[in-house]
């Protein structure tokens, strides 16, 4: 089997084997925690064996439900925000050509997200659109009453009114939900929608293997089996049998704590493949919002190198001492390009003649993970063979139950997010929702 893998090996000199042993015990008793769902927040630990737990059934359903929305449709819409559309858009743009959305001739429907923002020229813009597109919906709420998905659904809902009749109108919304209760389930047993469940113990960044993420990724046309598998795969290689330094999650979770424990409170997400950018930014929410509470918790970012060398890199190179690098390392790509001989060299480029670009683009990375280890950044690197639905089972997999475990070093309960309702309130209050009435009066105040 191939397998991502982790170096650690460009933490010498900022981590020593000793600090690294010391916080194996607690690393191993955070597995045992999660694994045995004795740990905080045990009640959302769904996702921990989801992977092996996902029937042929229902893999043939939503692919079967996929074709029917890409039969019907130029657009799919996937409303949604955070964990019920970031893990979905990671996979998808990881895997699309870059420039899909620009095709005139597809084989699958193009994929456009609602309900992430409450822009109104945004939302304006996609209604436009799909006045001159066939469409369908897949909206995610676990409630059905989040803001910013609730508006986005309702407006992309009257325009399905709009243009086709009830019956169709019926067929081309898909829901998914929670099993019983929430606006959105009783408005799918009143419609009639087809639905899936979101599991009650799976929370929204950890709910990419469920039906939140692999009936978008079907309808673009990905492999959700070969998906699947790799997160099952990633199970064996991450659990209890398996040797602390051998095992990627937990080595992963223990250095990023002992660096923490050193004054390296900010963690970036490097990658070198401009396909990764939202799988960075699915990572972001998922250790933001596990670990950033308690007043504790590494600061995640991410960048795109070599983009962002020319903005960032300074910084990175030269500014404050406090962060860590941890580069996402493809190491083969999907397509072969090479630099090509130019008669005149006026840019003096022949020196790269007939060298593939990846091979330029690998050097820029080693060149930089070595001038910034100089430059005192510790670096982890995670290698991925290639960019397929397996290995990003595998990845995210990994960074998942790592997260998981990390949480538990750090002390805090990774699968709750208790800050995220403060500025729903005080939107609410400002915004005069019933039942806001003092705090409307109080924030008022204040202003």
């Amino acid at each position: 089997m191939q397998k991502i893998s982790l170096d650690i090996s460009r933490l010498d000199g900022f981590v020593s084997a000793d600090e690294i042993k010391g916080i194996e015990k607690d690393t191993l008793a955070a597995q045992v925690a999660l694994q045995n769902k004795s740990g905080k927040g045990s009640d959302f630990l769904g996702w921990v064996d989801l992977p092996l737990s996902v029937s042929k059934e229902e893999i043939k359903d939503i692919n079967e439900t996929a074709k029917k929305l890409a039969k019907s449709s130029e657009v799919v819409v996937v409303i949604g925000i955070g964990g019920s559309y970031l893990g979905a858009r990671a996979v998808i743009d990881a895997l699309s050509d870059s420039f899909d959305l620009m095709r005139s001739k597809r084989e699958t429907p193009a994929i456009v997200y609602a309900g992430q923002n409450i822009g109104e020229d945004y939302s304006a813009e996609l209604l436009d659109l799909l006045q001159e597109r066939s469409f369908s919906v897949i909206v995610i709420s676990k409630s059905g009453t989040t803001t910013e998905p609730a508006i986005a659904f309702r407006l992309l809902k009257g325009l399905l009114e709009q243009k086709y009749s009830s019956e169709e109108v019926k067929e081309r919304i898909v829901a998914i939900t929670d099993k019983s209760k929430g606006a959105l389930r009783t408005l799918v047993e009143q419609e009639g929608y087809k639905s899936y469940i979101i599991p009650d113990d799976v929370g929204g960044r950890y709910s990419v293997l469920t039906p939140v993420g692999l009936l978008p990724i079907a309808v673009a046309g990905f492999d959700i089996e070969k998906l699947l598998q790799g997160a099952a795969d990633m199970i064996k290689l991450t659990n209890e049998e398996v040797s602390f330094k051998d095992n990627p999650a937990t080595l992963y979770a223990a250095v990023r704590n002992v660096l923490y424990s050193k004054g390296k409170k900010n963690e970036i997400l490097v990658n070198y493949n401009p396909k990764l950018h939202y799988f960075a930014e699915w990572w972001k929410q998922l250790y933001g919002e596990s670990e950033g509470k308690e007043s504790k918790g590494i600061f995640p970012a991410a960048v795109d190198f070599t983009t962002d060398l020319h903005s960032m890199g300074q910084w990175i190179q030269e500014g404050e001492r406090s962060i860590f690098e941890t580069v996402i390392s493809v190491e083969e790509s999907n397509r072969n390009l090479k630099v090509p001989h130019a008669k005149e060299d006026l840019d003096k480029l022949n020196y790269l003649a007939d060298k593939s670009i990846d091979e330029v683009n690998k050097m820029a990375e080693l060149g930089t993970l070595v001038a910034h280890v100089d430059g005192g950044v510790p670096n982890i690197r995670i290698s991925v063979p290639k960019l397929s639905e397996y290995y990003l089972g595998q990845l995210i997999y990994m960074f998942e139950k790592a997260c998981g475990i990390s949480g538990y070093i750090l002390g805090v309960n990774p699968f709750d997010q208790p800050g995220v309702e403060a500025y729903k309130s005080n939107m609410f209050a400002l915004l005069g929702k019933p039942g806001f009435e003092d705090e409307t009066k109080a924030i008022k105040k204040r202003l």
